[in-house]
């Protein structure tokens, strides 16, 4: 398994003196966009080593006296449903989690942002939804003149079109669901009321990746480019940072691209010269600060790319991503000579399907899981099971050091879940899924002990890496998230029926 190569105390206390020395320097609030995930941050757990995926949390709880938060989400991802594909969940569900998650830690969250609403109707009634739950919902349209027009975009017609937002701390963090959720333009949108009512407000970004003082082709910075394969983003040195303060530093392009106008969109609304010469002076970004084995970061990193590499795969052959996010991964392989085999599960998961292939002479799916002690075992499906919960039964069993021929679920238990299956449901299939699997762990556990033994061991796959042979079945992704699985597959549909699970 990797070793730890990241030391969350350390970012803390190195993140935390930034942020407050950044609202010293504005003498006023501060608007602070939240790039990347506030919480569940897998992507950083994935490529930090011993990175806490809910660190950001821990540190908003530290700035808590003096903080609120905006969530901002733009309507047309609600109208299309967008998926999280960390959750497999829809973007305005992640947003709801998101509340729940805030105000369980005692944050203050001042409302909701729905941003470039045009009366999609999904949107009304996500907005509906919430006002009725007695959270507070701002509506912005979409800023006339937006990006170029400075003069119209920092005018009545333009930000003053959107209601100003009523902010009484000093920090006001602006976050939302992945990227082109508006963010941005909620935070010059409040700083152009601010600065109209005459108090003193600023903006910076907290920034996770890319690494500005990591080297260009490290790979955790590679990693963030194939996260983003869909989007287009490349790192690259920032030509303002290098002319202003003589030293390199990383940034992507959309931001680079963007601070021009940016600046003089700041410099338009406060009516002063900018405090910033470069779009990596905007960034509150200690990460690398964090990082204690760069080695293990190295290697980690590079596992991610693979895993996005498969991801960029499948969603590419079910329809959700285009080739060129494909080949953009493709491109990031190539250059770190990375190959798919590399995963240390992915060759064993391929052969188990290929050994059940021919001993059943019909198709097969298999699947590998690395343990915390590095040894790999495998699943296979069968008329029993689909391959990852087989995959799941035989880990437990290793973990529980139970013999691997020993039967945990009850035969009843199974027969009348797949009678359920046949007969209620109408399924064609009556082998238990990965969820179904669980379900009927639980339910034996309560009269087999060694089940319930076998069962306590589940809480330790998490973190664990997998590989499947086979895109799997919805209900088994859902399934492997919820155990916290990192898992992939190859490519390919396990049967050819189009309406499968």
């Amino acid at each position: 398994m990797q070793s730890k190569g990241f030391d969350n105390e350390k970012y803390l206390a190195a993140q935390t003196a930034f942020i407050l020395e950044r609202i010293d320097r504005i003498g006023g609030r501060l608007y602070l966009e939240f790039g990347g995930k506030l919480v569940h941050d897998f992507h950083a757990a994935r490529v930090l080593p011993g990175y806490d995926p809910d660190v950001k949390m821990r540190l908003l709880e530290r700035l808590a006296d003096g903080a609120e938060i905006l969530l901002c989400i733009y309507a047309g991802d609600i109208e299309r449903r967008r998926i999280r594909g960390d959750f497999g969940i829809t973007y305005d569900t992640d947003a709801l989690r998101l509340i729940d998650e805030l105000r369980g830690h005692g944050l203050v969250v001042r409302g909701v942002v729905v941003t470039r609403f045009d009366d999609q109707p999904s949107a009304t009634g996500f907005i509906n939804r919430l006002e009725r739950r007695s959270v507070q919902v701002f509506i912005h349209r979409a800023t006339r003149g937006y990006p170029t027009d400075v003069e119209l975009i920092a005018s009545e017609q333009g930000y003053g079109m959107n209601p100003m937002i009523p902010c009484g701390k000093p920090l006001v963090i602006v976050t939302g669901p992945g990227p082109g959720s508006g963010k941005l333009g909620t935070c010059l949108s409040q700083l152009y009321h601010e600065h109209r009512h005459g108090v003193e407000a600023g903006f910076a970004k907290f920034e996770t990746f890319p690494v500005w003082n990591l080297p260009l082709e490290h790979p955790v910075n590679a990693a963030y480019e194939a996260a983003t394969a869909d989007l287009g983003d490349f790192n690259l040195i920032d030509p303002f940072h290098l002319e202003a303060d003589g030293t390199i530093a990383i940034n992507y392009n959309r931001d680079v691209e963007a601070f021009p106008v940016l600046r003089k969109l700041l410099e338009r609304i406060t009516g002063a010269a900018s405090l910033y010469r470069s779009p990596t002076e905007m960034g509150v970004n200690r990460i690398a600060d964090g990082i204690t084995d760069d080695d293990s970061v190295r290697t980690a990193a590079k596992d991610e790319i693979i895993r996005r590499y498969f991801r960029s795969k499948c969603e590419y052959a079910t329809g959700i991503a285009e080739a060129e996010s494909v080949r953009r991964i493709e491109g990031l392989m190539s250059r770190y000579d990375i190959e798919p085999e590399h995963r240390a599960v992915v060759p064993p998961a391929r052969e188990t399907a290929r050994l059940r292939a021919e001993e059943t002479s019909a198709e097969a799916t298999g699947a590998a899981l690395e343990l915390p002690d590095g040894s790999v075992v495998t699943g296979h499906d069968s008329a029993l099971m689909h391959a990852p919960a087989a995959l799941v039964i035989n880990a437990v069993k290793r973990l529980a050091g139970l013999p691997k021929d020993l039967h945990l679920l009850a035969p009843g238990t199974i027969a009348s879940i797949a009678n359920l299956k046949l007969m209620v449901t109408g399924a064609s299939a009556c082998s238990l899924g990965l969820e179904e699997m669980l379900i009927a762990l639980s339910v034996s556990a309560t009269t087999n002990p060694v089940a319930e033994f076998a069962m306590r061991e589940l809480h330790r796959l998490r973190g664990c890496e997998a590989h499947l042979s086979h895109i799997p079945a919805p209900s088994d992704g859902a399934g492997l998230r919820k155990l916290g699985i990192n898992f992939t597959s190859d490519p390919l549909f396990a049967s050819g029926n189009l309406a499968a699970d």
